[in-house]
């Protein structure tokens, strides 16, 4: 009875496929030679990345007047891109954990791809505090190390310290998790070897693994304990860095919204960013028949969900802002100030990528087109990072005193770090694809008598 699964469910694995048909998919992009489009695509990340490096290089050496910040306006850019990494890195361990927990078959499909987008978004984040110090050769001040200072110790009452567990707790249960669940898939490319060279690498990562039961027993034995690891952490990571904001004074910023609406808006960006990545994935990698339009159109369901909770969290906000009846409040972000003032822009572009075109996804024939999903979840990322710019630079840019008053410009340098981010990210991505295989080919083997389409059409005619 733990085969059966509902007729009416539409299969998971169309295509009618056998187990060595699946092994030969998921190995055949690691196996053959790299098309043409992924070298283009490696080179253009490479030279965006090279140039992010550069800009990186010129904000140490020149300092952090290089970017468009200012005395009023301390966080600009820097800080936007950070919280908007983070949120990127957190739907895959949703995918992972939660769904693992709640046995969700569809997962199995796009688990790999999204837990590696998480590992590598947390690396991007990662870069813009480190740098945000400004001298960072000094960087060893926030650890409780001796130094020429005699014992200095960190500030344990600081949100940006709790950032630091957090995330470095994050990334690191996540790195175990999907480490841990390429061991069979590295087993598989190890006995494919036709190099010694390729074998003895994969004999290395695979650990020892012989597809026994005993190992099996530990494998999955493992996962649920780390994905019962990794769903607190799933929650408190963006609420921890929401108390960034939350736990400080500013107007617009001190408010007990904050940690659920980050979390919302968390994974709804990362939603968008996985289905971003695997519709590319699909294409490039041939695997149309494991990422099915019934995995595009459940993806899509869940950044309703979220879109929803974020539309919920944004009328909050409106509508605290105006009740409160505080002029300090009326340029916080999302209210009419900013509206109508001079980040008009700003929030328009927040309003219309994260409210109007999301709403889109209601209507079936637009959660099942692929290329209207692929727009949209480019749209809501944009819209997603417009939320957090508009968050640091609106409510930082009108102080208490009107002198303060100021506007923040990125500077060139601001982007182009911006954008050696988005190439690093690429670079990780492009290379990942080419080594290490991009569904669970033993994961989705589990299910193919549940919900591949030969066995569900033999199942359909055996009820009839």
């Amino acid at each position: 009875m733990s085969h059966y699964e509902a007729p009416i469910r539409e299969p998971l694995i169309i295509g009618h496929k056998t187990y060595h048909d699946i092994t030969e998919d998921i190995a055949r992009p690691i196996e053959e030679r790299a098309g043409k489009l992924w070298w283009v695509s490696l080179y253009i990340a490479l030279a965006l990345f090279i140039y992010g490096f550069g800009c990186i290089a010129y904000t140490i050496g020149t300092g952090i007047g290089a970017w468009g910040l200012n005395r009023t306006i301390n966080w600009g850019w820097d800080i936007t891109n950070f919280v908007w990494w983070v949120g990127i890195g957190h739907a895959g361990t949703l995918i992972s954990a939660v769904l693992l927990l709640f046995r969700q078959r569809w997962r199995m499909s796009v688990n790999r791809s999204a837990e590696a987008m998480t590992i590598f978004a947390v690396v991007q984040a990662a870069i813009f505090p480190v740098i945000h110090m400004g001298r960072v050769w000094v960087g060893y001040w926030v650890f409780p190390l001796p130094n020429q200072f005699g014992s200095l110790w960190t500030n344990f009452n600081s949100p940006l310290l709790w950032d630091v567990f957090a995330i470095s707790t994050y990334f690191s249960v996540s790195t175990v998790f999907w480490f841990m669940g390429l061991i069979p898939d590295f087993a598989m490319i190890r006995d494919r070897a036709k190099t010694p060279w390729t074998r003895q690498i994969y004999t290395f990562l695979a650990f020892g693994w012989g597809g026994k039961a005993k190992h099996w027993q530990r494998f999955e034995e493992l996962s649920l304990v780390l994905a019962g690891l990794a769903t607190p952490l799933v929650f408190s990571v963006h609420t921890t860095v929401s108390f960034d904001f939350a736990t400080s004074v500013i107007k617009g910023w001190h408010s007990t919204i904050y940690p659920p609406y980050f979390v919302a808006g968390a994974i709804f960006s990362g939603f968008a960013m996985v289905q971003t990545l695997l519709l590319i994935a699909r294409k490039v990698c041939h695997l149309e028949e494991y990422i099915t339009i019934y995995h595009i159109e459940i993806m899509n369901i869940v950044i309703i969900l979220t879109g929803g909770m974020v539309t919920v969290a944004y009328g909050c906000e409106y509508f605290i802002a105006w009740y409160s009846g505080s002029r300090f409040e009326d340029f916080a972000y999302l209210t009419p100030g900013a509206a109508t003032g001079p980040y008009w822009w700003a929030f328009w572009a927040l309003i219309s990528c994260n409210l109007i075109f999301p709403a889109l996804f209601w209507f079936k024939k637009v959660r099942t087109n692929i290329i209207a999903t692929f727009i949209l979840a480019l749209i809501i990322n944009i819209g997603m990072w417009f939320e957090r710019f508009d968050i640091i630079v609106i409510n930082l840019s009108r102080d208490y005193l009107p002198s303060s008053w100021t506007m923040f410009m990125p500077s060139i340098i601001d982007v182009g770090v911006f954008l050696g981010t988005i190439g690093f990210f690429s670079v990780l991505f492009l290379l990942y694809a080419r080594t290490f295989p991009v569904i669970a080919q033993a994961e989705l083997k589990t299910i193919l008598k549940m919900s591949g389409e030969t066995y569900k059409a033999k199942e359909g005619d055996e009820h009839h």
